[in-house]
């Protein structure tokens, strides 16, 4: 267990024992489902961690040229691609550096078809089955009008000439059974050209390391999939469920003010260091706190930044806070850690690594980190 005391205020911490027990849970997936399973580094770029994720995963999957150097450098197995769309400035880098890659379009893929040949990358078209149970559509890769993958009206399989994969994406942090109902849409709409590839990803979106997850209905889905469909492999791409509940951000109060309510101003920002509480939205959870009201001492916990509305939500306490107490974000490693900013130059969070009852500080910010970034 982390010892919250001796962790330098800002700080993002992930303890390393966590993050080996979801590793292992991910790893029983792909032995127990046949399963190939990679890490999206959308969702986890921890890259300090990545020769211990190379132990149990396949790979990593990239959605850009600087993921896909990411993954090729740091983790060094398989390193899967998929973008809305390429640059023809990009496109030899990345196949010269990727095992496969998922085009988003058949124009894409007629444009890049012959580099890739060339290249001998594995290539597959993102398919859209226009059918998900995600509730926030700002997250929902299946909803109406989505430029996410090619639907079944516009699905042509005169174009198929070279692809060997098919790739939908159609969940966010979901149990098994939304796999389930979106795998039923899948084979409906496409199920005819499943038995011609050599692979299928199923995307990311499993919440395989919650707590909740039903592991054994997932191992149900995926080896009834190798019944109907088999010779075609599976691949998975979680980025949450890699990151899932490994480790915290540690913050300080920095001045308390009251304005009808309790203010606490802490020495992060929601809105720069915490994005997703305010993209998803979602109310973070704290260490040792409660709802509102439930404990005695309630206080508003708000960023250090200029926007008004940098604020992560109402808690309450059993003791009073005060200046200098520590404030824990709980579940803070994937995603949300994954898009900070340095908006309006707030001091970035530092990283480490909780391991064997030490603390290692793997990475600190700098003035000159917010500097180059602007240039």
């Amino acid at each position: 267990m982390i010892n919250y005391a001796v962790i330098p205020s800002p700080c993002y911490v992930l303890e390393e024992s966590r993050l080996i027990d979801n590793l292992e849970v991910l790893s029983r997936v792909q032995r127990e489902g046949n399963a190939k399973v990679i890490c999206a580094l959308k969702g986890f770029s921890l890259w300090k961690t990545f020769s211990l994720v190379s132990q149990y995963l396949n790979g990593a999957t990239a959605s850009s040229f600087n993921e896909v150097m990411l993954a090729s450098q740091k983790m060094g197995k398989e390193v899967h691609v998929c973008a809305p769309a390429y640059r023809a400035d990009e496109i030899d880098r990345i196949l010269s550096r990727a095992s496969h890659i998922t085009f988003n379009s058949f124009s894409q893929w007629e444009r890049f078809k012959k580099e890739t040949l060339k290249k001998k990358v594995s290539a597959g078209i993102r398919i859209n089955p226009e059918f998900s149970t995600v509730a926030v559509d700002l997250y929902n890769p299946a909803g109406r009008y989505s430029r996410l993958g090619v639907t079944k009206k516009e699905f042509n399989p005169e174009l198929l000439d070279g692809i060997e994969g098919l790739h939908f994406h159609a969940l966010c942090g979901q149990n098994a059974d939304a796999l389930e109902t979106v795998l039923e849409r899948v084979d409906a709409n496409f199920g005819e050209w499943i038995p011609k590839m050599k692979w299928i990803n199923f995307g990311g979106g499993h919440h395989i390391t919650r707590a909740d997850y039903d592991v054994n209905k997932l191992l149900g889905i995926l080896n009834r999939f190798h019944n109907k469909y088999p010779g075609v492999e599976i691949i998975l791409e979680p980025g949450e469920a890699v990151g899932w509940q490994t480790g915290e951000l540690v913050s300080t109060v920095l001045d308390i003010v009251r304005n009808e309510i309790n203010i606490a101003i802490l020495d992060v920002s929601v809105a720069a260091h915490m994005p997703d509480c305010l993209e998803m939205p979602y109310r973070p959870m704290v260490v040792g706190s409660a709802m509102l009201g439930i404990k005695k001492h309630t206080y508003r916990l708000a960023g250090n930044s200029c926007l008004a509305g940098d604020i992560a939500g109402d808690y309450s306490f059993d003791k009073p806070l005060d200046i200098g107490s520590k404030v824990v974000f709980t579940d803070m490693i994937h995603y949300t850690m994954v898009k900070t900013t340095f908006f309006n130059g707030v001091k970035h969070p530092s990283i480490g690594i909780w391991k064997n009852g030490k603390f290692n500080l793997i990475r600190e910010f700098s003035y000159e980190s917010f500097r180059d970034k602007l240039s």
